[in-house]
């Protein structure tokens, strides 16, 4: 079964060489573009493709395209925005080889405008039919050079025989067939009654002979060879007209329309297929001499003239005819097929003969005349949400959709809406006159005149034209003076207060780039706003029309000169949007403001919607900038650059530059510099350096030349390339080490002898540095080319046979070097050695496979027997990196002053993680960049260390002032409980460092192999528990904090004390610090809101009978951080091993963390946490080192209580009289967007809030220590930045999610952007079943290192590829009890066909009390881990939910 549209997309698919797609209404998609995207799949044609919007110029795209091609083929529905444009072009569209396709819906009063403006006009009303007259209208156009129309009905499926692709082609391109007459079932009329019709208009109708002489009559000659050649071609009939019915009629109906058959005695019905051209003679061979009543029943909702084209035509025909002989002519319009019913046609037949048109059943048309309101994308409600946002009352959308009811359709049109504003304005410039004039009259009383020149003088204010307004429309009103100045006042009473007017262009439901609304409201001088909205996603930028490119419109309103220009992006920068549009409204004139947001479709995701912003802007694509004319004329500078990242590429630029400047100087001033600053050390260095490079040299004459390349992300297949390398040199081979990415082609193509290591990304994916070349080769192979006829290679490859599980997913193991491996091959490689696979889960890892492969390698080049003793130096690791740095100075402070990148050298970027900075890079544009030839778009990520995670408004607002200044605009509360900034480019390091220290926190150890902030619990209604254990928490993280003074001489620029003659000292640390990370957690019963249990050192506060703090119950040996596929890794929750006093703690962490610092596995960092060094060590052995170091044993430890790990939002009083109200911050990102601008409303808090913040490790925030009197105002402004709105699922609640991407560059899947979108479509899960407000606790993490906590959560997702995650369950509520793996690998539709069963059964299984934890353990989905080292076991499900049973 097929549609009419899908079989006449397949005809214009392949007959045409261009194809003009208009696109409908949102929420709608082509019909046509899904087809022809299928085709695409199947078919080996490649028409262009062409795409318009809804309110877009078709004509102009078909006139550009169409001269040129062969045949062009416009496909949409038939819109009467879509049918008036083609009007207007109608003329120039005749003479071009084009077919109009035009699908309907129940009604022809659209495309009937088109009837006398194309030569030909064809009707389709099967899917059969409009298979074939597609045929038919694209053979007529090409061979014909003229336009074709062909409407067809598209809401039918039915059995449609199609011709062959293979046949498509050479029937449009062969020879015209010679016109015969009388073909049956082609000539019109199927023979009826045995009279023969020929070309020339000769009719046999009752013996009489006329000749009819039709203007039409060449056309006709025309159309009638296509349709033979097409009957000759489909076997099928065309016939222009089809007549059944009784052959000796009184009534005969002409039918245009979708009419069901009707068969009653005395009446034929005509149904016509051809429109235009229609001949006289053709019409007069179905009207015997017995007919006396013609109807012309017409599938028309509206027709805005009395007599339709078809009347018209059958009036013409008749009056060729003798008086006598002329039967009378009824027009009749329908709009439901319904109502063409046997006794609907009676009614007619038996009612007098009337000469109005008359409508057929009795429904009312008048509904049918209501105008459709368009639909509004619900992502461009993001801009029109601002628009409210910032201008309330004064905002008016002067072409809104609201507007369509009132005025038509028309209303949505920038140009009536131009014509709008005009006598809007008009009528206000009236207004003021009149107000002006009533001054004048001197009858008018004091207060009167007082009030009519205060509105004259504030008439432009904002705020105070509308109060003072409303003021004098109440004294006109009450007034007693009698005048026709006060009457047209009143009557103008709407034009009182200003508005902000615009208008705004919409690919959806308003465009008009190429229309005259833009072009005019621009020259118009008018003080009218126009907000132009683009949504071409950039990844599809090239297959867009360049014609339609928006980003022109800036540059052309700008030249006009007095015009205000701004190009924003929503989810790029919200900040500069707002500034743009209050800048655009203040300007006394045109303003054109180039809004961008991408979007496919509206079911795109917000992810999707935000990654294509970022491409767009990152990439100058879509640059943001303003453009401000007032600003010239007061000589300053007009135009402001907004994007980021164009930014710094062009200070990049401009640096590089200067350098070169100074390089080309005759004297250049860096030489004498540069080479007096070299060192004795420096200069013996290159000496050896010098030396080595001969020796090398000479070694390698006679040896046969070896290319290693390699591609790797996590620097392990870096590190195999480098020892083969090395082994080779070693052995006399001339070796070169190089990635895959730094040679092309061409270059690879005059080497001998290559060896590639590569990795494996993402879903079987290369590495980073490898795809450039990977996707040459693929290119080049699909070519057929063999340009390695001289290459002789090797592949190692290295992967993790384990890491995807399920038996389709296997493919992925090892894909990249075995797809290297066959590609090479194709393009006329020879293999030296067969392929070698390294294999995670070998007995050595990779080594395994790696010792079979390089013995291959050596005895390739007659080299393996070569004894050589090997002396491969060690692999520098972080131990050596710590060891070399000065106390974590390293180059850090040269590597700041390098303006030639953005990046610091890979080994700062390990020491600046203790001075709490992370070195990333945008990952959502790094393909981009690297095709660009430019480096990845650096920039660095700060986490502040506060202790207890308090801060006061101060210290808030100058985070927030940071954000903005110096970050993306946006910070995040982690879950260590303190502030994070990302996109702080290199040059603002030093200086957000500074700001941060100048309100009393800093950075330092906030990260790197040393104790991290210290968290603590928040407690709102324990206002003096809290105070208690926040000062611990501060107590030991000062006691803990590193001694080194590089922090203050590289961020703070405090000099060395007496140069290098006092020499740090790390009484704790020593110069190598700690073997990993340290995390310590304070948390206090019954909440565990810090996951106590998950920390390497945890202090559960004991509270006395009074009251009081006694100490702390200690937990040793937590962790999350596990690699995918290694089992020596795994997460574990810490022991309980003791009681200390408040006073012993601090020294219980220290002694705790140095029996780590010597003990911990510093050789393998995947192994060095402190739960592997209980593990390894023994608990009770590790628990007695800490008690030696102590010198005395740790108390028994005391009774505790937990009951869950979330926190409590909403408002609380403290002990002490004070309120706290704790915020929902989904997933801990402050910022501002559409409807939650709470960085704003934070920001306006922490203006007038006498108390302090509180972060949670949770993500959230508590605003702590609000006297009552405050109270009222915090409430009223949490209300009015909807801060205070707690209306959400217990599912979302309990949620919590990492950073991931962009930004992260362990990140392997998407975890902060996704998890609120997953958790949309979990949550009407639990809604179903009657869980909207119960807690079940949901982590994501973007990768196995678990910043979130996953692996305590009671349902966790961690990435492992994008859109690919490890789904675990049976963690605890309150993070007592770990998780455990479920499945290995899930997409979103399993993740959803898991949950929706699992949480049905919850709802109606679980006890009373019982936690979605704990209920999937005692249902048996999973087996509860019992400790980390058995974390693997039972992983997979149980029993009959065990991964291998659910696949059955």
């Amino acid at each position: 079964m097929s549609s009419a549209t899908s079989s006449v997309a397949r005809v214009a698919y392949l007959a045409s060489d261009i194809i003009v797609d208009s696109q409908p209404t949102l929420p709608l998609t082509s019909q046509f573009a899904k087809e022809y995207s299928s085709l695409s799949a199947t078919s080996s044609r490649r028409p262009t493709i062409l795409s318009v919007p809804l309110g877009g110029d078709p004509g102009s795209t078909l006139l550009r395209n169409g001269a040129a091609a062969g045949l062009i083929s416009f496909t949409s529905s038939a819109a009467t925005q879509t049918v008036i444009r083609l009007v207007l072009d109608a003329a120039e569209l005749s003479s071009l080889p084009l077919v109009l396709h035009l699908a309907v819906k129940n009604d022809l009063s659209e495309v009937l405008l088109l009837h006398s403006a194309v030569p030909f006009f064809l009707v389709s009303r099967t899917p059969q039919q409009a298979h074939d007259n597609s045929l038919l209208a694209s053979r007529l156009a090409r061979t014909e050079k003229k336009a074709v129309v062909h409407a067809f009905y598209d809401a039918k499926y039915d059995s449609v025989k199609e011709i062959p692709e293979s046949e498509v082609q050479p029937f449009l391109l062969s020879e015209k067939v010679a016109s015969t007459n009388g073909v049956n079932g082609y000539n019109g009329v199927n023979g009826h009654n045995g009279h023969v019709n020929d070309a020339n208009g000769t009719n046999g109708v009752n013996g009489h002979s006329a000749t009819i002489v039709s203007p039409g009559l060449e056309l006709f000659k025309l159309y009638e060879r296509a349709a033979l050649s097409t009957v000759v071609r489909i076997r099928r009939a065309c016939p222009p007209l089809s007549l059944h019915g009784s052959s000796e009629p009184h009534t005969v109906i002409f039918g245009l329309g979708d009419i069901p058959p009707v068969d009653i005695d005395g009446v034929s019905i005509v149904s016509l297929s051809l429109l235009t051209p229609l001949l006289p003679s053709r019409i007069l061979d179905v009207i015997p001499s017995s007919a006396s009543r013609i109807i012309i029943l017409e599938q028309l909702h509206r027709w805005n003239t009395k007599w339709t084209p078809l009347y018209l035509e059958l009036v013409n025909a008749i009056h060729q005819r003798e008086v006598e002989q002329r039967p009378h002519i009824q027009s009749v319009y329908f709009s439901d097929p319904a109502q063409v019913i046997p006794l609907a046609i009676l009614k007619l037949l038996q009612a007098a003969p009337s000469s109005a048109p008359i409508h057929l059943g009795s429904a009312s048309t008048s509904s049918l005349l209501s105008p459709e309101v368009p639909h509004i994308p619900k992502h461009e409600s993001s801009y029109t949400k601002i628009l409210s946002h910032v201008f309330g009352e004064r905002l008016e959308v002067s072409n809104s959709p609201a507007l369509v009811l009132k005025q038509g359709a028309i209303a949505t049109s920038p140009e009536f809406a131009l014509g709008r504003v005009r006598g809007q304005l008009d009528q206000r410039n009236e207004l003021i006159r009149s107000v002006q004039k009533l001054l004048e009259v001197k009858e008018v009383s004091p207060e009167l005149h007082k009030l009519c020149s205060q509105w004259v003088l504030v008439k432009d204010d904002d705020t105070k034209s509308r109060s003072v307004g409303k003021e004098l429309i109440t004294a006109l009103e009450s007034s007693k003076l009698s005048s026709p100045i006060i009457d047209r006042i009143l009557a103008l009473r709407a034009h009182f207060s200003t508005c902000s007017r615009w208008i705004i262009g919409s690919d959806a439901w308003s465009y008009d780039l190429g229309a005259s609304g833009l072009h005019h409201a621009i020259a118009s001088g008018l003080n009218i706003n126009i907000l132009i909205i683009d949504t071409l996603p950039y990844t599809s930028r090239n297959s867009a029309d360049p014609h339609r490119r928006k980003q022109d419109a800036g540059l052309y309103a700008m030249n006009h000169g007095d015009v205000y220009v701004a190009s924003v992006a929503v989810y790029s920068s919200y900040a500069q949007v707002l500034q743009a549009v209050m800048e655009a409204d203040r300007h006394k004139g045109p303003s054109v403001v180039l809004a961008y947001l991408p979007y496919q479709n509206e079911d795109a995701p917000a992810l999707e919607v935000l990654k294509e912003t970022k491409l767009a802007v990152d990439a100058g694509y879509w640059p943001l900038y303003r453009w401000d004319p007032v600003k010239e004329a007061q000589g300053k500078e007009p135009f402001a650059l907004d994007s980021d990242a164009v930014k710094n590429d062009l200070q990049q630029f401009l640096d590089r530059q200067n350098h070169l400047s100074q390089l080309v100087r005759s004297k250049p001033e860096l030489a004498t510099e540069l080479v007096s600053s070299l060192g004795e050390n420096v200069k013996e260095a290159r000496r050896r350096k010098a030396q080595q490079a001969y020796d090398d040299l000479v070694v390698s004459l006679d040896a046969p030349p070896l290319v290693v390349l390699y591609a790797s992300d996590g620097g392990t297949a870096e590190k195999f390339a480098k020892r083969l390398a090395n082994r080779g040199k070693a052995r006399g081979l001339s070796t070169s080490i190089g990635t895959i990415d730094s040679v092309s082609i061409d270059t690879l193509s005059q080497e001998e002898y290559v060896a590639f290591v590569t990795s494996v990304a993402g879903q079987g994916e290369p590495p980073q540095n490898g795809r450039t070349l990977f996707k040459a080769l693929n290119a080049a192979a699909l070519r057929g080319e063999k340009p390695f006829s001289k290459l002789r290679y090797s592949v190692f490859a290295l992967g993790d046979s384990h890491y995807w599980p399920r038996p389709e997913d296997a493919h992925y193991y090892n894909k990249p070097g075995k797809d290297l491996d066959t590609r090479l091959e194709q393009l006329g490689g020879e293999r030296f050695a067969d392929i070698g696979l390294g294999d995670d889960q070998d007995a050595d890892g990779p080594d395994t496979g790696y010792k079979v492969w390089e013995p291959l390698v050596w005895k390739t080049f007659g080299v393996d027997n070569i004894e050589v003793k090997e002396a491969e130096p060690d692999p520098i690791t972080n131990e050596h990196i710590k060891a070399a740095s000065g106390y974590l100075r390293g180059t850090i402070a040269e590597g700041l002053e390098d303006t030639s990148t953005g990046a610091l050298d890979p080994s700062d970027t390990q020491l600046t993680k203790f001075h709490g900075i992370y070195q990333q890079d945008d990952r959502d544009i790094r393909d981009e960049r690297q095709a660009q030839g430019v480096e990845p778009a650096y920039s660095f990520m700060i986490r502040v260390r506060t202790p207890g995670g308090v801060c006061t408004s101060e210290q808030w607002l100058q985070m927030d002032r940071i954000a903005d200044e110096h970050g993306n605009g946006t910070f995040k509360i982690t879950t260590r409980a303190t502030f994070q900034f990302h996109g702080v480019i290199k040059r603002h390091l030093k200086p957000s460092i500074q700001e941060i220290n100048k309100v009393l926190l800093d950075t330092l150890a906030a990260c790197g192999d040393v104790n991290r902030n210290v968290i603590c619990s928040a407690i709102p209604s324990l206002s003096r528990l809290h105070a208690q254990v926040y000062n611990f928490a501060k107590l030991v993280s000062a006691h803990l904090l590193p001694r080194t003074t590089a922090y203050h001489e590289i961020w703070l620029d405090k000099k060395m004390v007496a140069g290098e003659a006092v020499k740090d000292f790390e009484p704790l640390y020593g110069e190598f610090y700690l073997p990993r990370k340290f995390k310590i957690a304070v948390a206090v019963p019954p909440t565990n809101d810090v996951d106590v249990f998950a920390n390497d050192l945890g202090f559960i506060a004991i509270v006395n009978e009074q009251g009081e703090l006694a100490g702390f119950n200690v937990t040793i040996g937590g962790g999350m951080g596990v690699t995918h596929g290694n089992k020596k890794t795994y997460p574990r929750v810490a022991d309980v091993i003791g009681f200390c006093t408040v006073e012993q703690g601090p020294i219980v962490a220290e002694k705790v963390m140095l029996t780590q610092r010597d003990n911990g596995n510093r050789a393998d960092r995947k192994n060095a946490r402190l739960k592997y060094t209980i593990d390894r060590m023994g608990l009770d052995a590790f628990k007695a080192e800490v008690e030696s170091r102590l010198g005395y044993p740790l108390a028994p430890a005391r009774p505790y209580t937990f009951d869950r790990n979330i926190d409590d939002f909403g408002w609380s009083t403290g002990d002490n009289g004070r309120h706290h109200v704790m915020l929902f911050i989904e997933n801990g990102r402050i910022q501002d967007e559409p409807e939650r601008d709470f960085k704003t409303g934070l920001r306006e808090i922490a203006k007038i809030h006498k108390g302090t913040f509180r972060l949670t490790a949770n993500q959230h925030i508590m605003i702590s220590e609000i006297s009552t009197e405050d109270v009222p105002e915090i409430k009223r402004i949490l209300a009015k930045y909807k801060l205070d709105n707690l209306n959400h699922t217990g599912l979302r609640l309990s949620s919590s999610a990492c950073v991931a991407f962009p930004t992260c560059g362990l990140a392997m899947a998407e975890s902060e952007r996704y998890l609120p979108v997953l958790i949309d479509k979990v949550e009407k899960i639990c809604e179903e079943n009657g869980l909207r407000n119960d807690s079940i606790v949901m982590r994501m993490t973007g990768c196995p290192n678990g910043c979130a906590r996953p692996y305590v959560a009671e349902v966790a997702f961690v990435g492992k590829a994008p859109g690919s995650y490890s789904m675990l369950l049976g963690g605890g509520y309150y993070g007592q009890r770990l998780n455990k793996i479920y499945r290995e690998t899930v997409s979103e539709p399993e993740i959803l066909a898991i949950l929706k069963p699992m949480i049905k059964r919850y709802a109606l299984e679980r006890i009373e009390g019982e936690h979605f934890g704990d209920f999937v353990v005692r249902a048996g989905y999973i087996a509860p881990t019992t400790s980390g080292k058995e974390w693997y076991d039972g992983m997979g499900g149980e029993g009959q939910y065990r991964e291998a049973a659910a696949a059955t």
